[in-house]
């Protein structure tokens, strides 16, 4: 059995080198490694084949990102020569040629190149040269990002523009999100992200900004942490004016009701802050304020036949007003009305049909 895996090994080694047929001797399990700084990491190395078979040579060297190459360690099967410079630093991982990095720091951002040299002891005089790179971050890990918003009171809609600014006291390469009642914002003709996502203005406020909005920060090294809650208050309206009642016939703007009934009517419109409310009488002659409040009382005794009236809603803030007119009949919708009259004809066409067979 082992002197088939050996052969197998020697083939696969081989054809590796003749052919460049990935053949994979060493494997890396990562290429890439997010590292927290002020903590240790790991440069694994997996041998896959018999260490006892072959002889191996190599170095490991590190490559910061302005360039500036540096050799760790060299080494063989039985012993290994550290940079002195780094003898507190590193510690290089027999038999597989692993490296650990201690404890983190930002220097230590970078290229980290693995070189092999293999020679199996059946196959003298055939170098087998392999050869990893891993790319190496070092973030601090991120703190509870704080948010503020300028203005910090409410603003009136189409007057005004937000902006949130969001920042952390610690962390590295960190990324920012917005949410408006945890719901991710993205950019629009109004939402505007600068700064690295860092700072969000809308311009300019609408209804439908309103809510709570918080920002959330991220790095490769951290979950996502999300700042408190802050809430955008905005002025608006009035929008969607209605009139309505529980009582009567309603059609289109014309309410019909019975004589002698006591009605309600409720004037609503969607408005931040609430609305006041004024109800006006309209005739030729003259308009009349009769009431004020979202309520209007009519007693249908006191009215002619037809009235014509206006429910105007204002807001006291945004400065706008919207008016609903509606027409008032009073007129009999009871049972001793239309419903009383077709039971009389209906009566009146029995009568008819019965002298009818009496009289044939």
């Amino acid at each position: 059995m082992e002197a088939t895996k050996t052969t197998v090994l020697c083939f696969c080694s081989v054809l590796f080198f003749l052919t460049d047929v990935s053949c994979e001797l060493v494997h890396v399990r990562s290429l890439v490694h997010f590292g927290t700084e002020g903590r240790p990491l790991l440069l694994s190395v997996e041998a896959r084949f018999p260490l006892e078979e072959a002889e191996i040579q190599g170095t490991w060297s590190h490559t910061k990102l302005n360039g500036a190459r540096t050799t760790l360690v060299s080494f063989n099967k039985e012993s290994e020569i550290m940079n002195m410079m780094y003898l507190k630093h590193l510690r290089f991982r027999h038999p597989n040629a692993s490296l650990l990095i201690v404890k983190l720091n930002k220097d230590d951002e970078g290229y980290y190149h693995l070189s092999l040299n293999i020679e199996f002891y059946n196959q003298t005089g055939l170098i087998i040269k392999e050869e990893r790179t891993i790319y190496v971050t070092v973030d601090e890990p991120v703190s509870t990002p704080v948010i503020e918003k300028k203005p910090s009171y409410a603003v009136i809609e189409d007057k005004a523009n937000v902006t949130w600014t969001c920042s952390v006291e610690k962390g590295t390469r960190v990324v920012f999100q917005w949410l408006r009642d945890n719901t991710a914002l993205t950019p629009s003709k109004r939402y505007h992200f600068i700064q690295d996502n860092s700072t969000l203005l809308i311009s300019p406020v609408r209804k439908e900004d309103k809510g709570i909005y918080r920002c959330a920060a991220s790095n490769p090294v951290s979950q996502i942490r999300k700042s408190r809650g802050v809430e955008l208050n905005v002025y608006y309206g009035p929008y969607n004016l209605e009139v309505n009642s529980g009582q009567g016939l309603r059609t289109g703007e014309v309410f019909t009701i019975n004589p002698g009934e006591l009605v309600y009517f409720e004037c609503q419109a969607d408005s931040n802050p609430p609305n006041s409310y004024v109800w006006i009488s309209k005739s030729r002659n003259a308009t009349q304020i009769i009431t004020e409040g979202p309520r209007l009382e009519v007693l249908s005794y006191k009215l002619a036949q037809t009235e014509e009236y206006m429910c105007r809603a204002f807001n006291n803030v945004t400065k706008k007003q919207d008016e609903a007119q509606f027409t008032l009949v009073v007129a009999s919708l009871g049972t001793g009305g239309w419903r009383a009259e077709f039971g009389r004809k209906e009566q009146s066409v029995g009568c008819f049909w019965e002298s009818f067979k009496i009289n044939t």
